[in-house]
């Protein structure tokens, strides 16, 4: 394919292919060039032209396919306009001769029709250029049309536009003949030609004015004419132009003079009248209104009304959304009228009505729907109140006119029906749009929507009673504060009107559709309603029986209100059980003598009651079953059962009651089939086991004995068949497209015309399939079928086998018994049916039964494969492969194929060649490709074979379908037949005329599964791949050329395919058409640029901004792509789709593209949502501070109002919708969260500065923030309460991520502090009383974030937002009555725990900085950055926030404790719900229990910190008897809601009070952290953790817990668990802190009982004391038991966690080499550290036996843990596990224990063991690996030595090895070692006890002063060195001072030589290095002091070396003056001791 690629064609690689190949190498030369031309320089073109066009027009002679024709039609047309064109004459001859030619033979058709092609783009590109040769060869093209078959007609229709399109005006000359050309296509047989004409036509009008004035009324009649009989395809293209002309005439100026004198303006009637008239008259036109119009009996045919249905959108979409708002009340009434009495003919029968009625609604909601922004909606929504208004007049007036002529006021009644039920719909549909913004609608009371709705359902005719209901739940559902109000108001009339039978039903069906509703609002409604409704319900039925003029009406009224009331679910429910159970029981016979006196009473009217009440009960039970799940216990099993067996005796007997009396009950009787079988079939089998037989013989009858001649198919097989089959049946059965609503009628025979609502006014509380759509019932006859077969597919797989065979042999009986179209639809029914049980049957996984039962389903199956219903053979192949799945035997299987291949071999016909090519497939698709090779080949073969019957389309459509399954399953054993099948698919892509488009669409399929086939094999580079990607791609090519846009929506996927398997290959140029006016073709698109986005998205968005700007016309019409590139494209088109699939697909691909791109594109994507929130700011109204910083940063003021710059300009967006505005706002917070990932600039303003003005392009979003602070304003104050929610969570976002980021132009300042106003004033509205609580619940959370920020410092600033939190409190104060009756009682549960959890954050952090400050206080820490005045600044704002907070902390911590009493009870197991208070708690009700849960789980945690920071600020005072009760801690709480008077004493004590809320805490504590679910927050962990730390920090807690070791073993347990099962270092921080609390508790309790111990015993000897702590006399821990053993086992988890090398059993494992040295990461380290605090407390908690038994572990953990991480650090720094080992090391030596007399000698022994592994640690070091940290070893041999009791060091052999370790560490080279050597040296040297000390003086101090004397020759070269030099003067200085007298005239006289020679002389001075100046120094200071302490000794010195008294003299006079001045200082300043200098060692 590569030798394709060049600009002249390859004529010798082409001649040596075969024929097929040759058609592929033409058409991917032709495909090649087509890219090439345009690039090429005109020189090279014109150099080859000649050749080149040689080439193409002689590929014309090889009859080219229909892509092939096109692709050189448009290459010559590009050659000749680049290139030379005059022998562009010589081709249009040859093409004219070609037309003009004899031979009519088939092979020769492609040649003309190719020869037809070029001329259309030759004229289409060249236009006037050629001049007049157009006449003749128009001319001769029309002439040649007269005689062409109907592919021909279609290609000349298509050239004949592409002439007019490229010739303008300049064709008028032809213009009357093209249009008499292309009127007579316009009626065409085919319906391809049709469209095409329609094309041509379109074209035509541009310029043929006289199309839209003189001859419009005959165009328009030919349009309706051509409606006739057409497909969708033909009614979308002719309504295309009819609407297109209408809209020309009518807005059209007077254009040429030559027109002007028989041209007229035609006004909105006329054109509306002419479209009215084919609405209602349809083709027959206004003409020829002859006999059969007056005779009455001719109906209009429904495509054509369809056809001018879908003309009248387009001619309003033609005119524009501002056209129709300024005529929308002109349009509203013809609209309306075409259903009005002015017309009976359209609305004779119920089914045109209901027609006509559909059609109506769809242009309405397409215009209105789709082409208003909200606020002409808005306006549009009051005409058509105004309209019901009216009608209602009329109503009324008939009403009470109805003394005068009966029948005249009847007909004017129903006369209005049709109109108001549009208009209801219509207001509904609108409403439910609007959603929240829709309030001003209803506030309005000069329209007064509610009234007149409300005033409709009076209304007589029960549909628009039905539909006034159905528009109230609109309202109910767009507003939910208005659902409580409705519902009152219904109740109210229905019981007021009880004797008006409207009203009955009327306000019934209200009600049920409220209550249907009430699952949409996630407000709910208060749970009263439910026992309100019940009553109502009950009443009317126990009323029923005492009027019998309403009874039918109160008795359905009843029903109807218990069955809507099952839909709130079981927590309402099952309140009400028992009576609706008591009604149930009632409605039935007990017995089946009561049934048959029954029927021996009554009389029709009776039996019509009856059965309608029993309907209305079945239907109820089945309401409650399908909502209410969770109650079907056995014991209300039990209940429901008794009248079953009744329910069906009554079914049997209903024939007979039927033949008594007639067709009055003939519907009653079947509504009650119906809702028997739609009841029993979702129950449980089990339930009706005794009826199975006599259930099952009324399905037969139902099945096989219709009553009508009515054709179900539509309904009943489309469930049974594959969705991928329904394809096949293409316009029978609509794939999804914009006007299913209406085209549905069109399938459905003209018996019926669709569901509505009057069928069965149950199904009005049931929930909706799509959106706002109503509900569709069937009429009853349908109803009973689809039910019948449903409850058949039940029963049939649970009877048992023997009686299945009589049930199929009757089935087949019937069929066999029946004829003609009567057999069709038994046939139909039965195998519905039949299918249905087989699909049971596969999935309980039963078997069919024995040979026979088989024998009889095949012959039932096959009889049906063969019917002449296409949909019924659809069903026919699936039900046998359900068949073969469920017989599951390969020879059954291999059978059937058998079958079907001796059919498909012998068989001519189409139909049996399409059934059983399908049935192949399936059987592959449900048996996974049937095993055997052979068998796959023998499919293969047949299905070739097939599709390549160019005689019948359906057979190739139906075979090649099948081959597409096969391909798809059969997964790797096709291999071997990819590249046949891909040719020959390629083949009949290039050969199939267009007009098949359901061929090409099974070709896509074939492609698409092809591909899947190959996968990634098509990244390979062998020739054999690259070939079949080539043809993948041509395939692909192909069909994205093909006219019908379900084919290019196939291209599209199979492009998605290969683009995902061999991204490289594939150019998606073409993709992005996004107003396609096929969804599906729409819908491809947009997915296929998902999955583009999910890969490159920056490449995808600027590929489509390039590729508009290069095009000339642009992608859609009123998007611009080159300004608001495709992403702005994409919003665009997510606010004008309603198709809630697509609209799903766009917002993943935004989303994509924004996490992809938002960061590079910030200021263009902040830009886009801003246009988007902005658009609908001038509709707001509401106040919009204006957030631009002016340079004096002047606050604006809360009330400053500023409108939103609304100028007229352009604007991308215009009125989008509140649900585009809440998805921006949604971006806008994902754009925030891509930024916090993509870098800290984003935060920093000052950073974000510099870096921008490095780099203009850089961008950062704190530029931005007064957008974002604007945006989320904007969002937060509109009208709809979604968009509120969305911008208040962005502001939250806002709040949080900015309030750290400081204002560099005002120190101490944050950015954020100057948008307070905004703030506030976006807060504000949502306090008002009218808001919903949900948006009031989130407001409060931004309140508390705002404050809780510290954004703003001063007070009187924060006041403002404080306010509101007040206002909130004070509500939540007036408690359960003062709430409002609105919503559901959990509403007030969230809004009151949200106000409550916003104090508490607020509170928490208060405490936190009120801690933090005292903290600073204490430490006295100045910090750097904070000037003095903004430091008390802090302060201040800290206490103040606090002292905000403390004046409601009184009824704060009432209600915090009540919330947290509530949640204690909420959180108990159901098996004490018995115990819960029976009103319920708090702040919840008991009914409301479940809903009330997630707020409470939402808002304990901050709750229960706060109340334990409340409690310990109290410090829980405990008051002593003789102080009084002054001190007493808060009033008692509201814990009185569960206790009774009687059991418990009136006052508690203090005691007890404070007792039961350290359990409370610490019970809702453990309860929570023993098993946070996995999902539970991290801040609610943390809050919980945080609270138990505040808890135990004071000290009556901390008794309550040291002395109950049960509770402390608990707690630690809950918290080993916690630290198990969490990874996150804070929290397990946080549960350290706390386990240190817990065991202080414990030290303290220990302490406390030794002490009293010790007094009590007073004189009595020490030995006798008992022993106290853990582990007593034996020092045995108990696991389980012990709080130690607790302890340990959670520390050593945090160390071999981290550490794993800690654990014995690990360590001797090759894995883990021991001495690898870790360094941990900081959040380790901190645990770590934690940890090894707590080890070092636990022997404190021990009896001297229980500390020995757990000092080795203690010990081995904290010398691991030194020897694991003593590691050196550049920088000297000990590393903070070091740190803390070596403290708690030191903690555990100097325990008290190791002196107790019990535990001593252990001790001793152990410490000593310890000291050795120390010593051994030096010893393991191997070279090669990092260095072992020696100072730390030495300091920890220092604190052995230091800190434990002589004898454990004094060991000859210890001590000798410890000094032998600080030898070594004295001769190091690093200075630094050396110091820290000196340093520790020196306090060794100073132990008090000689023992410890004299060896080591004996041993080093020698070595020490030989070091210092080394030094007088190598004088120090820096700091370090220095700083040793002075450590070991210090050492020998203390050394001098602790030495005995005798000796210390010896070290003296060693000491002073060596410091004078430090000194240095005047002139030695000046030159000197820094280190020797400060040695100098330092030197004659120690001297200063030594030499009057040591006096003597200096004398005699001096005396005995004149050398050193000069050298002293000389630097003494030198240094004079600053001599003084430094003694002075320094004696105020006395040497440290050492013992803290070793503290301070290792902190």
């Amino acid at each position: 394919m590569e030798l394709a690629h060049s600009l002249l064609l390859n004529e010798e690689a082409y001649n040596q292919l075969g024929e097929f190949q040759k058609a592929e190498f033409i058409f991917e030369w032709l495909q090649f060039l087509e890219k090439l031309l345009p690039v090429t320089s005109r020189a090279d073109i014109r150099e080859n032209q000649k050749k080149l066009v040689e080439q193409l027009t002689s590929l014309l002679n090889n009859s080219p396919g229909p892509p092939t024709r096109r692709l050189i039609a448009k290459n010559l047309a590009v050659l000749y306009s680049t290139g030379e064109t005059f022998s562009v004459y010589q081709t249009i001859d040859k093409c004219n001769e070609l037309i003009r030619s004899k031979d009519d033979s088939p092979s020769y058709l492609p040649t003309k029709l190719a020869a037809v092609v070029c001329l259309g783009y030759l004229y289409k590109k060249l236009g006037r250029i050629l001049g007049n040769s157009f006449t003749d060869t128009v001319g001769n093209v029309l002439k040649a049309m007269k005689n062409a078959e109907s592919q021909g007609r279609y290609e000349i229709m298509l050239s004949l536009q592409n002439i007019l399109n490229g010739l303008g005006a300049a064709a008028i000359p032809c213009h009357r003949d093209i249009y008499k050309a292309a009127r007579s296509c316009l009626t065409d047989r085919s319906m391809a030609v049709r469209c095409a004409a329609a094309k041509c036509l379109l074209e035509l009008q541009n310029e043929a004015v006289f199309m839209w004035s003189t001859d419009l009324d005959s165009v328009v009649t030919l349009c309706f004419k051509s409606f006739e009989g057409s497909n969708y395809d033909v009614r979308l293209a002719v309504s295309k132009l009819l609407g297109t002309v209408l809209a020309r005439a009518l807005t059209s100026k007077e254009t040429t003079a030559s027109t002007r004198h028989n041209f007229r303006r035609i006004s909105l009637e006329e054109v509306m009248e002419l479209l009215g008239t084919g609405f209602l008259r349809g083709s027959c036109g206004f003409l020829r209104a002859s006999g059969d119009m007056l005779k009455g009996t001719s109906s209009v045919s429904r495509d054509v009304r369809v056809g001018v249905t879908q003309a009248y959108v387009v001619f309003v979409s033609t005119l524009g959304a501002q056209w129709l708002e300024r005529n929308f009340s002109a349009f509203l009434s013809h609209i309306l009228d075409l259903v009005s009495q002015s017309h009976p003919k359209a609305i004779q029968s119920q089914m045109d009505a209901i027609g006509c009625r559909r059609c109506v609604s769809f242009i309405l909601r397409a215009t209105v729907g789709g082409l208003l922004g909200e606020k002409a909606q808005i306006a549009a929504a009051k005409e058509i109140c105004q309209a019901i208004w009216k009608l209602k007049k009329v109503v009324d007036a008939a009403v009470s006119d109805s003394n005068l002529e009966t029948r005249n006021s009847t007909t004017d009644v129903t006369a209005s029906q049709h109109v108001l039920v549009c208009a209801l719909q219509e207001l509904g549909s609108l409403v439910h749009g609007l959603g929240t913004t829709a309030a001003p609608l209803l506030q309005d009371s000069s329209t007064g929507v509610l009234e007149a709705v409300i005033s409709v359902i009076l209304h007589p005719s029960i549909s628009v009673r039905l539909t006034a209901a159905w528009c109230l739940r609109c309202i109910a559902v767009a507003l939910p504060s208005y659902m409580s109000l409705l519902l009152d108001r219904c109740i109210e009339r229905l019981s007021a009107l009880k004797s008006s039978p409207e009203a009955v039903t009327g306000y019934s069906f209200a009600v049920a559709a409220l209550l249907g509703a009430v699952k949409h609002c996630t407000l709910g409604i208060p749970h009263g309603k439910g026992k309100v409704i019940m009553t109502v319900a009950e009443d009317l039925l126990c009323s029923a029986s005492q009027n019998s003029r309403i009874s039918l009406q109160r008795t359905q009224a009843g029903w109807l209100l218990i069955a809507a009331l099952m839909t709130l679910g079981p927590a309402v429910v099952q309140h009400h059980l028992p009576r609706m159970l008591l009604l149930w029981k009632c409605i039935f016979p007990s017995s089946p003598k009561d049934l048959e006196t029954e029927k021996t009473r009554g009389d029709s009217f009776t039996w019509q009651v009856t059965l309608e009440g029993r309907a209305g009960a079945l239907c109820a039970i089945k309401s409650f079953v399908s909502h209410c799940a969770g109650l079907l216990m056995d014991e209300v099993v039990q209940r429901l059962l008794p009248p079953l067996p009744s329910a069906v005796d009554l079914l049997t007997q209903l024939s007979s009651i039927y033949k008594s009396y007639g067709n009055s009950i003939k519907t009653s009787s079947m509504v009650y089939r119906h809702k028997l079988y739609e009841l029993l079939a979702v129950l449980p089998p089990k339930t009706y086991e005794g009826s199975f037989c006599a259930v099952l013989k009324e399905l037969v009858a139902d099945l096989t004995v219709p009553d009508s001649q009515i054709d179900a198919s539509t309904f009943l097989l489309p469930a049974l068949c594959h969705e991928n089959d329904l394809l096949l049946l293409g316009p029978l059965l609509l794939q999804e497209t914009d006007h299913r609503f209406i085209e549905e009628q069109l399938l459905l025979g003209n018996s019926i015309a669709g569901g509505s609502l009057e069928y069965d006014p149950y199904s009005i509380y049931e929930k909706v399939a799509k959106g706002d759509s109503v509900p569709k019932p069937l009429p009853p006859v349908f109803s009973v079928l689809r039910a019948a077969t449903r409850l058949f597919g039940v029963t049939f797989s649970h009877v048992a086998e023997s009686h299945r065979l009589q049930v199929l042999e009757q089935l087949l009986n019937s069929i066999k018994q029946t004829k003609g179209s009567r057999q069709q639809i038994v046939q139909l029914n039965v195998v519905s049916a039949f299918s249905t049980s087989l699909k049971h049957l596969a999935n309980c996984k039963g078997s069919l039964g024995p040979e026979e039962v088989r024998r009889c389903a095949l012959t039932l199956v096959m009889g049906a494969l063969e019917s002449n219903n296409p949909l019924l053979r659809c069903a026919a192949a699936e039900c046998l492969a359900r068949l073969a799945r469920v017989v599951s035997d390969s020879a059954f299987t291999a059978g059937l194929a058998q079958v079907s291949f001796d059919k498909l071999k012998s068989a001519r016909d189409v139909v049996s060649r399409t059934g059983h090519s399908l049935a192949l497939g399936c059987l592959y698709r449900y048996l996974g490709g049937i095993g055997s090779t052979q068998h796959l080949n023998a499919c293969v073969g047949i299905l070739y074979t097939l599709s390549q019957d160019s005689t019948s389309p359906d057979v190739q459509a139906w075979a090649l379908h099948s081959l597409s399954l096969i391909v798809d399953l059969a997964g790797p054993l096709y291999h071997v037949h990819v590249e046949p099948t891909l040719s020959l698919v390629l083949m009949l892509l290039l050969t199939v005329p267009p007009a098949y488009a359901e061929v090409h669409q099974s070709l896509g399929r074939c492609l698409n599964a092809l591909i899947t086939t190959l996968g990634p094999e098509l990244q390979g580079s062998s020739t054999t791949v690259s070939g079949l990607r080539t043809s993948c791609l041509l395939g692909c090519a192909v069909m994205q050329d093909n006219p019908d846009c379900l084919v290019q929506a196939q291209a599209i996927s199979c492009l998605q395919q290969l683009h995902m398997f061999a991204p490289r290959h594939v150019n998606l140029s073409n993709l992005v058409n996004l107003c396609s006016s096929y969804l599906l073709l729409r819908r491809a698109v947009v997915a296929c640029l998902l999955q583009l986005v999910q890969r490159e998205a920056a490449e995808v968005s600027e590929y489509a901004v390039a590729l508009a700007k290069e095009s000339r016309e642009d992608f859609t019409p009123d998007v611009n792509i080159r300004e608001i590139g495709l992403e702005g494209a994409l919003l665009g088109l997510l606010d004008k789709e309603l198709d809630q699939r697509l609209c799903q697909d766009i917002k993943e691909t935004l989303t994509h593209m924004l996490t992809s791109m938002a960061v590079e594109k910030l200021s263009f994507w902040l830009k886009l949502c801003k246009d988007v929130l902005a658009a609908s700011a001038d509709f707001n109204t509401v106040a919009s501070v204006d957030t631009t910083q002016d340079e004096e940063t002047a606050k604006v003021d809360d009330a400053s109002v500023l409108t939103s710059d609304s100028d007229e300009r352009f604007h991308p967006f215009s009125n989008p919708r509140w649900s585009t505005r809440v998805f921006a706002a949604e971006c806008v917070c994902k754009i925030i969260s891509q930024c916090e990932n993509a870098g800290s600039a984003h935060f920093d303003i000052t950073l974000a500065q510099e870096r921008k003005q490095r780099d203009s392009r850089d961008d950062f979003l704190v530029l931005h923030l007064a957008d974002l602070i604007r945006m989320a304003f904007m969002a937060a104050t509109d009208h709809s309460d979604q968009l509120r929610l969305s911008g208040l969570q962005t502001l939250l976002i806002i709040v949080r991520k900015f309030a750290a980021v400081p204002e560099p132009e005002f120190p101490g300042h944050v950015i954020l502090e100057q948008y307070q106003a905004n703030v506030g004033a976006a807060l504000r509205p949502a306090f008002a009383p009218e808001t919903p609580p949900d948006v009031t619940a989130k407001a409060c959370q931004v309140c508390s974030a705002w404050i809780a920020s510290g954004v703003v410092s001063d007070l009187n600033d924060l006041r403002r937002v404080h306010q509101l939190l007040v206002s909130s409190l004070v509500k939540v104060q007036a408690g359960k009555e003062a709430q409002s009756q609105q919503y559901n009682e959990s509403t007030s549960t969230m809004e009151i725990l949200a106000v409550l959890k916003a104090w508490a954050e607020v509170y928490i952090v208060a405490v936190e900085k009120q801690k933090n400050q005292s903290d600073a206080h204490n430490h006295c820490l100045k910090i750097a950055s904070f000037a003095e005045e903004s430091y008390r600044d802090v302060t201040s704002s800290a206490s103040g926030l606090l002292d905000l907070v403390q004046a409601d902390l009184g009824t704060l911590s009432k209600l915090w404790l009540a919330a947290l009493q509530d949640f204690a009870l909420l959180t108990l197991p159901s098996e004490y719900a018995s115990q819960l208070p029976v009103e319920g708690g708090t702040f919840y009700t008991a009914e409301t229990i479940e809903n009330a849960r997630p707020h409470y789980y939402n808002s304990w945690a901050l709750i229960l910190y706060a109340t334990a920071l409340w409690l310990t600020s109290t410090g829980f005072i405990i008051v002593d008897p003789d102080e009084g009760v002054t001190n007493l801690s808060r009033p008692v709480t509201p814990t009185t809601m569960c206790q009774d008077s009687s059991t418990r004493p009136l006052v508690k004590s203090p005691e007890d009070v404070n007792t039961d809320r350290f359990h409370l805490i610490l019970g809702i504590s453990v309860e929570f952290l023993c098993s946070p679910r996995s999902d539970a927050a991290m801040e609610n962990i943390i809050a919980c953790l945080h609270a138990l730390q505040a808890l135990f920090d004071v000290p009556w807690p901390r008794s309550k817990i040291g002395g109950d070791q049960e509770l402390g073993v608990e707690l630690l347990n809950v918290l080993h668990r916690l630290i198990l099962t969490r990874e996150s270092p804070d929290i397990q921080l946080a549960a350290l802190e706390v386990v240190r609390l817990i065991l202080f508790a414990a030290q303290e309790h220990v302490k406390e009982k030794r002490r009293s111990a010790e007094v009590d015993d007073g004189a009595a000897e020490k030995e006798t004391l008992p022993e106290f702590g853990e582990g007593k006399d034996t020092g045995g821990l108990v696991p389980g038991k012990s709080l130690v053993f607790a302890t340990l086992e959670l520390c050593v988890c945090i160390l071999v966690r981290q550490l794993p090398q800690l654990n014995p059993k690990l360590t001797c494992s090759p894995a883990v080499q021991s001495g690898k040295h870790l360094l941990l990461s900081e959040d380790g380290s901190r645990l770590v550290a934690a940890a090894l605090v707590i080890l070092s407390d636990v022997p404190a908690i021990c009896s001297p036996e229980g500390s020995v038994s757990v000092l080795p572990t203690i010990l081995y953990l904290i010398i691991g843990v030194l020897k694991e991480t003593a590691v050196k650090l550049q920088d000297g720094q000990l590393p903070l596990t070091v740190a803390a080992s070596l403290q708690a090391l030191k903690g555990l030596l100097s325990s008290p224990m190791a002196r107790a007399e019990k535990s001593r000698t252990a001790w001793t022994d152990l410490l000593r063991s310890a000291l050795v592994t120390v010593l051994d640690c030096w010893d393991q070091v191997d070279g090669l690996l990092q260095e072992l940290d020696e100072v730390s070893l030495l300091t920890a041999i220092t604190v052995f030595v230091m800190s434990t009791s002589p004898e454990v060091t004094t060991v000859e052999c210890l001590q000798k090895r410890c000094i032998e370790k600080f030898k070594m560490t004295l001769d190091s080279k690093d200075p630094l070692v050396q110091y820290k050597c000196y340093q520790l040296l020196h306090s060794i040297f100073q132990h008090p006890n000689k023992t410890v000390s004299y060896p080591y003086i004996h041993s080093l101090a020698p070595s020490i002063v030989g070091k210092l004397q080394e030094t007088e020759k190598a004088k120090p070269e820096n700091a370090a060195e220095l700083q040793v030099i002075q450590e070991g003067i210090k050492v020998v200085t203390a050394l001098t001072a602790t030495a005995e007298e005798e000796h210390r005239a010896h070290l003296v006289a060693c000491l002073l030589p060596i410091l004078i020679s430090f000194l240095l002389d005047e002139n030695a001075l000046v030159s000197a290095t820094n280190s020797a100046k400060n040695l100098h120094e330092f030197a004659l200071q120690n001297m200063m002091q030594i030499g009057p302490q040591y006096s003597s000794v200096f004398k005699k010195l001096m005396a005995s070396s004149p050398t050193m008294k000069a050298r002293l003299e000389s630097a003494v006079k030198g240094n004079q003056e600053s001599i003084k001045v430094k003694t002075a200082k320094h004696a105020k300043n006395p040497g440290k001791s050492s013992s803290i200098q070793l503290k301070t060692n290792f902190l």
